[in-house]
């Protein structure tokens, strides 16, 4: 079959099976039946001479075909969407609805500052954030579910981009009346006590720790895992346990939640954020917009991290401590 022969709706069908992973969320997304997508796809299936998608499960699994197929469709798609409708978009009248994935330390630190300045870019705009685990859960930001999304992306994630935004550094806490530990936590006080673990999603965490404690022949003994670093703040402030959180959270909450930060034998643990999006939204003037306002916000002088980190510091020295400085 030649290009001229091909209906070009059935690469709409495949564009969006395969972003939707599932034969069920692309007809709800494109307002067809199930039945109209599978007929879409058995036509393209005889056109190009391949299966494209199997069945697993509740999906679909691509065929490597169809792999190789994807990035190619998705941009020729939405470059097509762009000459025919053209680029305008006004953020100050727009209504669209973004979803922004972002862990819980990001809620807490940066998002009012995100807040403030997308009610002044986008003021009839609504914004609507999630975690992390609701971003995996819904196929990551491939899907449809999240525009955008803070987090620590690999830097080889297919159909990503990304940019850095800032470095999160993170601290060790304890109880503010924790009885054995002071400014400082020994190797042999690391090994003795119970530790929070905090999964982000299942499988997120602070990924080098477990590296850390293994250098310093700890096997911890963790007593629970929470998923979101909040959680893991109260229950340190509640018992005897440590964990791991980041610093801008332990520097602006850390009094009113209950816990300090100490120094460890950890050594220093950062974790890049990156402002990351999918290809298929690469091009789109309203996602553009909304990026735009993220990056904004996040390089706004005195950001929330600084500010946070300004009044850990003084706090720290008020009480006779020390934190870390920057490397």
């Amino acid at each position: 079959m030649s290009l001229s022969q091909l209906d070009l709706n059935l690469l709409f069908v495949l564009d969006t099976v395969l972003a939707e992973r599932s034969v069920a969320r692309a007809a709800q997304r494109l307002h067809l039946t199930p039945s109209a997508i599978s007929n879409a796809l058995a036509r393209l299936r005889v056109a190009l001479d391949d299966p494209l998608v199997l069945r697993s499960g509740r999906g679909i699994v691509p065929t490597p075909r169809a792999l190789a197929l994807a990035p190619t469709l998705a941009r020729t798609l939405r470059e097509l969407e762009q000459a025919v409708y053209g680029d305008a978009f006004d953020a100050r009248s727009s209504t669209r609805t973004f979803t922004l994935a972002i862990a819980d330390s990001g809620q807490l630190v940066r998002l009012p500052q995100l807040a403030a300045a997308f009610a002044t870019e986008m003021p009839l705009a609504r914004l609507r954030v999630v975690g992390i685990d609701t971003l995996l859960s819904s196929g990551g930001l491939a899907g449809t579910e999240v525009d955008a999304a803070i987090a620590a992306i690999p830097d080889d994630a297919p159909g990503v981009h990304a940019t850095t935004l800032h470095r999160e550094p993170a601290v060790l806490i304890v109880s503010r009346a924790h009885p054995r530990v002071g400014a400082r936590i020994s190797s042999a006080q690391l090994a003795s006590l119970r530790h929070v673990d905090v999964e982000v999603a299942p499988g997120k965490g602070y990924r080098e720790l477990a590296a850390r404690y293994a250098r310093l022949g700890i096997e911890r003994d963790v007593a629970l895992t929470v998923p979101s670093f909040a959680a893991a703040a109260v229950i340190v402030a509640a018992t005897e346990h440590v964990a791991m959180i980041p610093t801008s959270v332990a520097a602006r909450f850390g009094k009113r939640l209950g816990v300090r930060p100490v120094e460890s034998p950890l050594g220093r643990i950062v974790v890049e954020l990156k402002l990351a999006w999918h290809e298929r939204t690469e091009h789109d003037p309203a996602m553009r917009a909304f990026r735009d306002v993220i990056r904004g916000a996040s390089e706004a002088p005195r950001s929330g991290a600084s500010q946070g980190r300004a009044r850990g510091l003084q706090l720290a020295r008020r009480q006779g401590r020390q934190i870390l400085p920057p490397r």
